[in-house]
C-alpha cells in the first residue's frame, strides 16, 4: 500500500504503485535462475501508461547473465519506449534488494534522476528512492554531449 507522500512526491496514483509491484511480482516468476535460485522481476512504467517486464536471466558461464532490469529496459527500448515514469523491482528476500550496480548505470541511461526506484520484499513491503540517491554523482549521457563549436 502506498502512502500519500509517495504519490504526491513521485507524482503517481495508489494504484499505478500497487499495478508496478504486481506486475514486478509476476516477472519474477519468469526468472531463469537454475544456479543461484535467487528470482528477480522487473516492472517499467513507461510515459505512456504501459508496464514492461523483464526478469534475471542466469548463464552457466556466470558474466553472461542479465540482471531484471537490464532485461526489462532492453526490452521497451526495442519496442520503441524510452521514457518512464518508474521502476519497479521484487525479490523473495528481506527487506528488499536494491539493483546492483550495474542497472543503476544501466537505469540511468533511460531515466531521470528523480525516477522512483521502487524495491519490493518477499511481503509485498516496499522501499523507495528516486535514481539520484541510488548513484550519487552519476555519469549520464549530458556528460557526452558534444562542445557546441561556436562556444569555443
Amino acid at each position: 500500500m502506498s502512502d500519500p507522500t509517495t504519490t504526491r512526491t513521485y507524482g503517481l496514483t495508489a494504484s499505478e504503485i500497487s499495478n508496478l509491484g504486481e506486475k514486478a511480482t509476476a516477472a519474477k516468476s519468469l526468472a531463469y535462475c537454475p544456479y543461484s535460485d535467487f528470482r528477480v522481476g522487473c516492472a517499467l512504467l513507461c510515459e505512456d501508461g504501459e508496464v514492461v517486464l523483464g526478469a534475471n536471466i542466469e548463464n552457466a558461464s556466470y558474466p553472461v547473465t542479465i540482471c531484471a532490469e537490464r532485461t526489462a529496459f532492453s526490452k521497451a527500448i526495442v519496442e520503441g519506449r524510452k521514457r518512464f515514469r518508474a521502476v519497479g523491482v521484487c525479490t523473495d528476500i528481506s527487506p528488499p534488494a536494491s539493483p546492483c550496480g550495474m542497472c543503476r548505470q544501466f537505469i540511468r541511461e533511460f531515466c531521470d534522476l528523480n525516477t522512483p526506484i521502487f524495491m519490493w520484499d518477499k511481503d509485498g513491503q516496499y522501499v523507495v528512492m528516486p535514481l539520484e540517491k541510488l548513484l550519487p554523482m552519476s555519469f549520464g549521457p549530458e556528460q557526452l554531449r558534444k562542445p557546441d563549436p561556436a562556444s569555443k
